[in-house]
């Protein structure tokens, strides 16, 4: 069995050490425990201090592409390096490595195919009051959208089994936390938490410029992963509504009819069209949506087959850098890039 810790990183060169020092080596139930980092496009020294630091492994974007592409192309190439289970931890050493064997366990004992770390937000001091509150509003509103009972929906702290790992796919560019959680509600991935401590702050976060941009981004991306799973429920409330609203505004409008005024309101009238045919379009738009959604799930289900085939063939990882000397595995990206490392017969075969 094999674990292997990863961790997306840009311009991390101050806080990246302490939070290597603290990941493990040894963790009950593994016999392999690598770390992989993740340059988003870093223009600073990270890469190197990774690599001085005894990160094994090393996936170098080649420019700043998201929180979002980085996670999904560490999860990528941790399945092409032969890991078991994935553990995704923050740069900035806001997790608690000891608790990682608890983060795993679920796993382990066959319970659940992703764990999601629980910070217990209540409790962090340097979290202020609003915070606090829009953190746990937040989670209400995603385990109402996933139909799950994560009670930190925003925590990067997180295990994934290999199916796990192979069945996700982000689209999101901000961030990943919310939409893997909707996702795997929806794919009926097994779902667990459980409670991890938090260290002290290193740094302010560089995710969004203020907390309400964060509110507003993360309010637009739960919509916006919620209709792609559930179309027809999201359009066909809108319809419904605005049906309704269509309805009592020619209410309005008959009732001054009956009592002969109904010329001094053929605004009314007007308004109950445009209404009537705005829930019209938004019902075609919920069935095309839905029918649109069941496609998705369909070119999603393809994607993981092409996954499982490209780790049959033994395809290299892609932007992939060893950390060491010592690894099995050729650069695949820069000067140095090795794409035909490891190719089999097979593959030669299907490339002529």
């Amino acid at each position: 069995m094999k674990l292997i810790i990863q961790i997306p990183c840009l311009n991390e060169e101050r806080t990246l050490p302490t939070t290597l020092r603290d990941l493990p080596r040894h963790v009950s139930g593994f016999d392999e425990v690598e770390w992989l980092v993740i340059d988003d496009g870093s223009t600073d020294a990270t890469v190197e201090v990774a690599k001085a630091h005894g990160v094994d492994h090393i996936v170098r974007l080649t420019n700043n592409k998201g929180l979002a592409s980085g996670f999904q192309a560490g999860l990528d190439a941790a399945l092409k390096l032969g890991a078991d289970v994935v553990v995704n931890t923050d740069a900035d050493n806001q997790y608690n490595a000891d608790d990682i064997p608890k983060l795993v366990q679920p796993i382990l004992e066959g319970r659940a195919d992703m764990v999601v770390g629980d910070r217990q937000v209540m409790t962090i001091e340097h979290f202020s009051p609003l915070k606090k509150a829009l953190q746990r509003g937040g989670s209400w509103v995603v385990r109402q959208a996933s139909s799950t009972t994560v009670p930190d929906t925003t925590s990067g702290f997180r295990a994934y089994n290999r199916e796990a790992a192979l069945s996700l796919q982000v689209v999101s560019k901000f961030t990943y936390t919310l939409e893997t959680i909707i996702q795997a509600g929806k794919l009926t991935v097994a779902v667990d938490h459980v409670p991890v401590r938090t260290n002290e702050k290193l740094r302010e976060s560089r995710l969004f410029p203020s907390m309400w941009s964060y509110v507003r981004r993360n309010g637009v991306s739960i919509f916006r992963i919620y209709t792609m799973y559930e179309p027809l429920r999201v359009f066909m409330t809108a319809a419904a509504i605005t049906f309704l609203v269509a309805l009592a505004v020619w209410m309005r409008f008959i009732v001054a009819f009956v009592q002969g005024d109904g010329g001094g309101h053929i605004q009314s009238l007007l308004l109950g069209a445009v209404l009537f045919n705005a829930s019209m379009v938004l019902a075609a738009m919920g069935v095309l949506g839905d029918l649109l959604s069941g496609q998705r799930i369909m070119l999603q289900r393809v994607f993981e087959r092409v996954r499982r085939i490209e780790l049959e063939l033994g395809v290299e990882p892609s932007h992939y850098e060893p950390g060491g000397p010592e690894s099995a595995h050729g650069p695949t990206t820069g000067a140095r890039a090795a794409p035909h490392r490891g190719r089999t017969e097979e593959q030669e075969a299907l490339k002529l």
